[in-house]
């Protein structure tokens, strides 16, 4: 019976995510879609669904310690309910990595999706189902394409493009439903934040130094922090100057925008106290990819 119960366990710890999540329904008191008191059962089984549908689901083969798990959380903000089962709002994910011989946590992905974007049907007698190359509604696809997403940055986060495998799931879940329906956020023509554009972003090989740019930044910079902090720095420069390469050919995209939404009040952190030459090498390259970013870093003195 041990053995059996301590198979079981390691089965259950070997998932991916540990992620909490909320449904705040607040919105829906100042509109016209009133809820009945009894109604909020059904936010209460929409939250517990959704931490079900993350947590307990195996997305890749591979076996997960549960100090290695992601740790994440997503908030369901809700604006609009049309009928019983169908509402409208917005989604935001964030993700959060340890560093290396640290107590600190770092922020990885910061994301909140424009507020039409989010459409869906959601039915407490139905669970969630899903399956990459089909469309079963847009909860369960946008929920299953923002966990590749996340394994994406977090795997690209500790070995060179290590999160391919999953930026190619992601993608693949957005062209089945680009392909099989018109809820917004999945297609090119739709919002410059959309789900299309980011996955597309990670994806184009036009873009690759992207992938080196978390990399250098979490792997090579901020694990290195507590053991070699000028070559942890030297490798976090490294990270920005890829940046700065992908800006290049295209500016504004969408995922520098999120890099340094996430990232800068950590560098500006890491970079007040280092040598005036590596603060001008940041305030330049923040200064040609992000322009309204300079105003963080006014307290250096940089000519």
């Amino acid at each position: 019976m041990l053995l059996i119960l301590s198979a079981f366990f390691s089965t259950v710890s070997s998932q991916e995510f540990r992620c909490g999540v909320t449904v705040n329904y607040q919105k829906l008191q100042s509109t016209t879609q009133q809820y009945e008191t009894g109604d909020i059962k059904i936010f209460e089984t929409m939250k517990r669904a959704i931490e079900d549908f993350i947590n307990e689901r195996h997305w890749t083969t591979i076996d997960f310690e549960q100090v290695e798990k992601l740790d994440c959380s997503i908030s369901i903000i809700l604006s609009e309910r049309t009928s019983a089962t169908d509402f409208g709002g917005q989604i935001s994910i964030q993700l959060r990595r340890p560093v290396f011989n640290s107590n600190y946590t770092t922020g990885v992905f910061n994301y909140l999706e424009g507020a039409k974007d989010f459409v869906f049907t959601f039915n407490e007698s139905q669970p969630l189902e899903f399956d990459p190359n089909t469309f079963y509604d847009n909860l369960s696809s946008t929920l299953a394409y923002y966990c590749y997403i996340m394994l994406g940055l977090y795997f690209d986060s500790y070995g060179p493009n290590g999160g391919e495998p999953f930026f190619e799931m992601a993608r693949n879940i957005a062209q089945v439903a680009g392909s099989t329906t018109s809820y917004k956020g999945w297609n090119a023509r739709d919002s410059q934040k959309s789900r299309y554009w980011f996955v597309e972003n990670h994806t184009n090989s036009a873009y690759e130094a992207l992938h080196s740019v978390y990399y250098y930044y979490y792997r090579l910079g901020l694990d290195m922090m507590t053991k070699d902090q000028p070559t942890a720095r030297q490798n976090i420069l490294e990270a920005m100057k890829y940046l700065l390469q992908v800006h290049k050919k295209r500016a504004n995209l969408l995922s520098v925008t999120q890099f340094l939404d996430v990232n800068m009040a950590e560098i500006v952190s890491i970079f007040t106290p280092a040598p005036q030459e590596e603060q001008k090498t940041i305030y330049d390259i923040i200064k040609e990819i992000s322009p309204i970013n300079i105003v963080k870093l006014k307290d250096w003195n940089i000519k």
